[in-house]
């Protein structure tokens, strides 16, 4: 209990002020000019109740955070006010200490984009996105290169062959002959590619193959192969066609005849790179009558054509059609390719 004092002559005592005690982590508290000066000046305050001074404009305008600043640099107040000021106080400072005790994040740190929450995933490969693609059980092969786009050709020595400045005595003498066999034909200017190595120096453009048999369309042959197709179908095709149909042989039907090319798949040339090779297709006959070569044909029609077939192998060294390989399964095949002994390959 505070104890009144006896006021002094021509003096008025000072009113006891009660100091707080310090609590522990408060700080230093700095005395406030204002308040030293309120309290010099003011005699007349009663011992029992000091006025708290009023807020000074420019007090009044600060913000919250200015006023919790300035609470926190200003001393105790007396009385209950005073004490419940410096509670207050002692909360906004402790809390005021936490939030400095966090480190504020530098103007970098917060330019700078932080680590996502989720590990972003590599995207998925074409094979996972797509699972009901399945892979080729054999690989896709490159398409067979020709064998004459890059690749030089074995040499054959017809290949050197040129036209002399005078028709050689043997190729007059067939020309002759083809002629008494009823045969159209014109000469022709000669073929040469020394790239690939095909030669024709003596070519003969076919019309027919004799009085009453056309070929078609134009046949480029030389001379000796010109022969020996006229003498197979007026010896042969056509005593076959009367003897099974009952009627002639109109015309041969050709899928190929002098073709500057190797042999498929190979890098020798090709019999038809000399004129030294035909390919028959069909046979038509004087009824109309259209017999194709293939690898089911009628029986009847398969009957003329075994015949044929049969009887080339001996006038020509090579006989190919259906059966000998996917190439010729459409067309027969004839050559006068030379062999060994003059013997002959016919499948």
């Amino acid at each position: 209990m505070e104890q009144p004092l006896t006021p002094r002559a021509g003096r008025p005592l000072k009113p006891r002020v009660k100091h707080p005690l310090k609590r522990r982590g408060e700080q230093q508290a700095t005395p406030n000019p204002t308040q030293t000066q309120q309290k010099t000046l003011d005699p007349l305050a009663s011992p029992a109740e000091v006025p708290l001074p009023e807020p000074r404009p420019t007090d009044a305008q600060k913000t919250d955070a200015s006023r919790t600043e300035e609470q926190k640099t200003q001393g105790p107040k007396s009385g209950g006010a005073g004490r419940f000021d410096e509670e207050g106080r002692f909360n906004e400072e402790k809390s005021h200490q936490k939030m400095q005790a966090r480190p504020e994040p530098s103007t970098d740190t917060e330019s700078e984009p932080g680590p996502p929450a989720i590990a972003p995933t590599p995207p998925q490969k074409p094979a996972d996105a797509e699972p009901g693609i399945e892979p080729p059980a054999v690989a896709p092969q490159p398409p067979q290169k020709p064998a004459d786009a890059g690749e030089k050709m074995l040499p054959d020595p017809r290949s050197a062959d040129l036209p002399d400045d005078k028709m050689p005595e043997a190729e007059v003498a067939c020309r002759e002959r083809l002629k008494t066999l009823g045969v159209e034909f014109e000469a022709h200017k000669a073929e040469s590619n020394p790239e690939i190595g095909c030669s024709l120096p003596y070519p003969i453009m076919l019309k027919t193959l004799g009085k009453s048999i056309g070929i078609a369309p134009g046949t480029e042959l030389d001379c000796p192969m010109a022969e020996a197709a006229a003498r197979f179908a007026a010896n042969v095709i056509q005593p076959a066609a009367k003897a099974e149909f009952g009627a002639d042989l109109k015309s041969i039907g050709q899928a190929s005849a002098f073709v500057c090319r190797p042999r498929h798949g190979t890098r020798k040339l090709s019999e038809h790179a000399f004129g030294n090779a035909l390919d028959i297709a069909s046979f038509t006959l004087s009824d109309g009558k259209k017999i194709e070569v293939g690898p089911a044909p009628p029986e009847k029609d398969a009957k003329f054509l075994d015949a044929v077939r049969k009887a080339a192998c001996g006038p020509f060294k090579t006989v190919l059609g259906p059966g000998a390989d996917p190439d010729h399964a459409l067309h027969f095949h004839l050559d006068l390719e030379p062999r060994r002994h003059g013997g002959t390959f016919c499948q």
